[in-house]
């Protein structure tokens, strides 16, 4: 599999596949995120490919581990903040996101799973908006703290702290309503 880097060089020097390439692999995921802040599918799909459409606009260099979606998901975010803005909204409803579950896991076992992926993203809903902002982009989007840094305008030192302090007051948040941490 090539880097987002060189399929972002290759759409640059004229192969339209790459670009496909890029959408496919993140286009559902900056959906989500979008959505997040926008709470409107439509829109953040819309707002999706005008991120798209302007990374592939500017034809800027775009170099280093990571900085594709780095550079795509601060330019998602920039249009949903815009976007919130004109319409007042806040950030990522948890339970909108969908948690897939594995299929080579047992029933019983699968729906123990399911209620914790509900308890954690009820817990999740209580942190900040810039704590489970930071969460998400690094545990859920897979982020690394640079990139993260860069998605939400701080250094990579503040979003160390943040995900520090989110995971903290997660975890008070679970013990406070009896989460239990092993896997049974």
């Amino acid at each position: 599999m090539i880097s987002d880097e060189t399929a972002y060089r290759r759409y640059l020097d004229g192969e339209e596949k790459a670009a496909d390439l890029l959408v496919e692999k993140y286009g559902d995921a900056l959906t989500l995120y979008i959505n997040g802040y926008v709470r409107d599918i439509q829109e953040a799909e819309d707002l999706m490919i005008e991120a798209f459409s302007r990374i592939f606009a500017k034809e800027r260099p775009i170099t280093g581990e990571g900085a594709f979606q780095a550079y795509l998901y601060k330019t998602a975010r920039n249009l949903a903040l815009r976007h919130r803005k004109k319409h007042r909204l806040s950030f990522l409803r948890l339970e909108e996101l969908e948690f897939e579950p594995r299929s080579d896991v047992p029933a019983d076992r699968e729906l123990y799973r399911d209620e914790r992926s509900r308890q954690l993203c009820a817990a999740l809903e209580k942190l900040k908006a810039e704590y489970r902002e930071a969460l998400y982009l690094v545990y859920f989007e897979d982020m690394s703290y640079r990139s993260a840094a860069a998605v939400m305008n701080q250094s990579e030192g503040q979003i160390t702290k943040l995900v520090y302090r989110g995971k903290q007051n997660l975890k008070a948040i679970l013990e406070q309503e009896g989460f239990t941490y092993a896997d049974e």
